[in-house]
């Protein structure tokens, strides 16, 4: 059974059906389907497991069936979301400093129960159940997964406390109207006319020819882009390095995202709160990005607030399914057969939520096996916080305020 011709025969004919009728065009598509058909039913109509169920009763036993008054329209029992006007935004707030997302899909899913969120939900004052939530996950495009599917190896046991402190820095940093960015690396790609996933509309029969193995074209190379995502503003910057991906490269993304974009939207900051991987060119251990923020808050005059992910949860970051997914789907199919195609794909990324890019091509050297010196780290002017310092740290500028 065709679901989306469920939908669309009960859009055509909602106008002239009553509430018995639609209850019973309901039930009866649900029959049709067969197992889960209820369900299905309810999902692509808006009627509720409960009236249809009622009608598949009416239906296997018609004879019983009541006719008469029929409730005024707008009767009934109201949604709970339309009764609640705040409900889905605290369910979101509780979902949303533990959400977990395939960097490759925004498709977001959450760790907690049904009757967890539930049953948090009913403390903050609501009326809830796991259905309900489970419906309003479904609704806010959530899907619960089941532990037993993802393989995650060790974990470390302050990993929650460290996203519940990264969620509270960045609503504060909001709150004062600081920048919140999220940052990171994004595989690197061939540069040339190599066979990219996905597909993408062609004449029939002509589909563009691609090379048959990955060699790199020496010419071309591979380029790294370096994302940086506001939170806030939910705009991304991409530089697309043609060298290696280190500390300074690293840096020098979110210089340019805060010369081409980060100024102008806040012109009175006065702090940054970074977050980030706990690995690579940004990684918590690397003494590099530690000596190339200072550089960057000492021209900028800006605090910044370093606030590291948790080991073996990169794919968690923000950015992840909030940027680069969706550059992935808008390059889809899409040889990248230079630098400029590259540039343009990236820029030209949007969403319906409103997802704005910017990008460029950042041509600078940027080498290998940089060594800081104790006394070279002990220049930087670094605060760190009493929980877990390794992970959460300021750095001050040296120069004097403006």
């Amino acid at each position: 059974m065709d679901d989306h011709g469920v939908e669309l025969r009960f859009k055509m004919l909602h106008p002239v059906l009553n509430e018995q009728f639609r209850r019973l065009l309901a039930a009866a598509e649900a029959m049709a389907i067969g197992y889960g058909g209820v369900s299905s039913v309810s999902r692509k109509t808006g009627v509720s497991r409960r009236a249809i169920a009622e009608g598949v009763e009416e239906l296997k036993h018609p004879e019983q069936v009541v006719t008469g008054r029929i409730r005024r329209k707008g009767g009934g029992r109201k949604r709970a979301a339309v009764k609640d006007i705040t409900l889905k935004k605290d369910l979101e707030s509780l979902v949303e400093p533990n959400t977990r997302g395939d960097p490759e899909s925004p498709l977001r899913w959450t760790c907690k129960s049904l009757r967890r969120l539930s049953d948090e939900l009913n403390r903050m004052g609501h009326t809830t159940s796991r259905q309900l939530v489970a419906d309003l996950l479904h609704e806010m495009e959530y899907s619960l997964q089941a532990n037993q599917k993802v393989r995650e190896g060790d974990t470390h046991p302050d990993r929650n406390a460290q996203f519940e402190h990264i969620n509270e820095k960045a609503k504060e940093f909001q709150a004062l109207g600081q920048p919140v960015i999220s940052v990171d690396t994004k595989k690197r790609e061939l540069v040339g006319d190599f066979k990219n996933g996905g597909r993408e509309l062609r004449p029939k029969g002509k589909p563009e020819a691609v090379r048959v193995h990955d060699f790199p074209i020496p010419e071309l190379g591979k380029v790294t882009p370096y994302g940086v995502y506001d939170l806030a503003e939910n705009t991304g910057w991409v530089n697309v390095g043609i060298d290696h991906d280190t500390a300074a490269f690293a840096v020098a993304g979110i210089r340019n995202w805060w010369n081409s974009m980060g100024q102008a939207r806040y012109p009175r900051a006065k702090q940054l709160l970074i977050t980030a991987d706990s690995g690579g060119s940004n990684g918590y251990r690397v003494r590099l990005w530690k000596l190339q923020l200072q550089k960057l808050a000492d021209e900028t005059d800006l605090r910044i607030t370093v606030s590291h992910l948790p080991p073996g949860t990169s794919k968690w970051n923000k950015i992840e399914h909030r940027l680069f997914s969706f550059i992935s789907q808008n390059w889809r199919g899409k040889p990248l057969v230079s630098h400029e195609v590259i540039v343009n794909l990236i820029a030209a990324t949007t969403t319906k939520e409103g997802l704005r890019v910017q990008c460029r091509l950042d041509t600078n050297s940027y080498p290998q096996g940089i060594r800081v010196s104790d006394a070279e780290l002990a220049t930087v002017d670094i605060e760190r916080d009493s929980f877990h310092g390794e992970w959460n740290y300021t750095i001050r500028p040296k120069s004097p305020p403006k």
